[in-house]
């Protein structure tokens, strides 16, 4: 299986952080990024590719772009938002004040 995260973006900096399988799309997190920050919208896995940890490899490959490019992430998902305040100490430093 290709768990391998990719990120495409579009000349206006939204796109998607997405996982591929036979390529076909099982795993995506729509951003933008503004300026330093970069916002999460929306985390979706397909039905049958549930419970594989993909949300979570998508979350990792998005906090290591955020903290290799500087950015402060605003998690309008309630995925990503869960997240930072389940394990606030592995997110204080990306997480916009």
């Amino acid at each position: 299986m290709m768990e391998e995260v990719k990120l495409e973006l579009n000349e206006h900096h939204r796109g998607h952080f997405f996982i591929e399988d036979k390529s076909e799309g099982i795993a995506t997190m729509q951003i933008s990024i503004l300026e330093n920050v970069l916002t999460v919208y929306h985390t979706e896995v397909l039905p049958e590719y549930e419970g594989k940890g993909l949300a979570k490899k998508l979350l990792t490959a998005m906090a290591d772009y955020a903290r290799k490019n500087k950015l402060q992430v605003v998690p309008f998902c309630p995925y990503v938002l869960a997240q930072f305040k389940r394990h606030p100490d592995e997110y204080a430093d990306i997480m916009k004040k």
